[in-house]
């Protein structure tokens, strides 16, 4: 970020840093998360996203299975890239207890390497929580309704990720305004993840209450991401309407961009996959098997694009992202957005005191 821009930030973020629990949780400029996203938070990505003042996050399988880095040099990697905070993805879904016990031994090597922001999903994040309280550190839960909200909170996490029903992935079923209402009241910092595409989407939901936003879709169309042109091509001109649902890939419902070759394949699992996942004694093993076999799928469409069955994973935010650009181009305008913000309100509370 040159010097101009940094001059920007400061000045964006001034007002707001004292009353955002979220930037002081971070220790960040931006109220920004470059999301953590299989398989394309390359270290590079993460990296750019903390230097230009928000933070990056760390996906472990990523990091390890995508780009084939040692776990702990890949950590040192991002660390001589930017001296900024950076943040790890810790999956606490008991599948399968080689995966938990890699997933603790990652942890540990984060902490050791000084990470002390953790974005938790998909289960019981109180092991993280007392890894990481015993350090300092904050851990986020994503969730996507109230119910896993105050579960996450009994273990004691120290802000919410509010995943609507416009991210990438595996998506929410509440819009950003439904979930906010939900969880406003709950006495921890939410961030809205889902339909943030460009600037003026973040203001909107930074109105609304949210303290901040987490990015996956934009970023994949950032330079610094690794992913295939084909893959970031597709987001550029993809529309809202082109992102659908499907269960063949992970064997529950993830948002995909529509592709000739998705439209020839269909997006719904087939009958005897349904009635596996479906079955008290089998969705067990059935969800492990898709959730490996999606691994595969989605590192093999990232790396060579429409050369394979072109899986690109995206969010409904697809439609305000019109090219691709530098992590510090997209972070500029957002810093941008938030310093004009300031300005408008600043000049209404001087109006009003006069």
């Amino acid at each position: 970020m040159n010097t101009a821009s940094r001059t920007n930030t400061t000045a964006a973020i001034s007002s707001i840093t004292e009353a955002n629990t979220f930037l002081q949780h971070a220790g960040i400029e931006l109220p920004i998360i470059c999301g953590a996203m299989y398989p394309c938070s390359n270290p590079e990505l993460v990296a750019a996203a903390s230097e230009s003042g928000g933070i990056g996050i760390i996906q472990p399988i990523a990091m390890v299975y995508a780009h084939q880095h040692d776990f702990r040099e890949g950590l040192q990697l991002i660390k001589s890239i930017t001296d900024k905070p950076i943040g790890m993805n810790v999956i606490v879904e008991k599948s399968v207890s080689a995966y938990e016990e890699r997933m603790k031994k990652w942890m540990d090597i984060a902490l050791e390497e000084g990470i002390r922001f953790f974005v938790t999903a998909l289960g019981n994040p109180q092991w993280v929580v007392d890894k990481a309280h015993a350090y300092g550190g904050i851990v986020y839960h994503n969730i996507t309704t109230r119910k896993w909200a105050e579960r996450a909170l009994k273990a004691g996490v120290d802000g919410l990720i509010c995943v609507n029903d416009n991210a990438g992935g595996h998506a929410g079923t509440l819009n950003a305004a439904q979930l906010f209402e939900e969880t406003k009241d709950l006495g921890v910092p939410i961030l809205c993840a889902g339909g943030i595409g460009d600037a003026q989407d973040m203001s909107t939901v930074l109105d609304m209450g949210y303290q901040g936003v987490q990015l996956g879709t934009r970023f994949i169309a950032a330079e610094e991401c690794v992913a295939h042109s084909d893959y970031k091509d597709s987001i550029v001109n993809a529309e809202e309407k082109d992102i659908v649902l499907t269960d063949k890939i992970s064997g529950v419902p993830c948002a995909i961009i529509e592709t000739e070759s998705v439209k020839k394949m269909g997006a719904k699992a087939g009958p005897i996959a349904r009635m596996l996942l479906k079955g008290r004694k089998t969705k067990h093993w059935t969800r492990t098997y898709y959730a490996v076999l999606s691994l595969w799928k989605f590192k093999r469409s990232s790396r060579d694009g429409m050369g394979y069955k072109d899986y690109f994973q995206a969010g409904k935010s697809v439609g305000r992202i019109h090219g691709v650009e530098t992590v510090a181009q997209i972070m500029s305008s957002f810093s941008n957005e938030l310093n004009v913000k300031n300005v408008m309100e600043n000049e209404v509370e001087g109006a009003n005191h006069d």
